[in-house]
């Protein structure tokens, strides 16, 4: 298994047709605005989309982005869009993107990343720690976690 970026990839339209195939309502999301190029408009112009692979199947993705779906606010980078296709689950693949993602953001500078997500006991095996209650774009709820790099 590798991890690849999807902006650096020669085979993207592979790549969008396995995002599709993604049940989770926000993984067809990511995958509509990569196909209408709308991602750096919304999640801000260093949005890297990081998909762990195994040969041409996709296992794992997530985006490491200057925003995600708490807006506005001057946390940042986010990890979002994080998702492990089923017949890979329990394999810890979402932690090794997570490691990837927060190296990427170390190597920017970054002291700490961010996640938004309503799940409780998935990020915290992977060293996050509940930070706070935001609102986000939706004016929902959402648990923001937090990791010191």
């Amino acid at each position: 298994m590798q991890i690849i970026e999807y902006s650096t990839t020669d085979n993207k339209k592979h790549w969008l047709q396995k995002l599709r195939e993604c049940e989770w309502g926000a993984g067809r999301f990511l995958c509509d605005i990569l196909e209408n190029q709308t991602i750096y408009n919304l999640l801000g112009e260093n949005t890297r989309v990081l998909m762990l692979v195994d040969g041409e199947e996709l296992v794992s993705f997530c985006t490491l982005a200057e925003k995600d779906d708490i807006q506005p606010t001057a946390l940042t980078p986010w990890i979002g869009f994080v998702y492990t296709y089923p017949s890979y689950r329990g394999r810890r693949a979402s932690g090794e993107l997570l490691r990837f993602a927060e190296s990427l953001a170390r190597s920017d500078g970054q002291s700490a990343v961010y996640i938004s997500t309503n799940h409780i006991g998935l990020y915290e095996k992977y060293g996050y720690s509940f930070f706070q209650i935001m609102k986000d774009m939706n004016g929902e709820d959402s648990r923001v976690y937090i990791k010191r790099l």
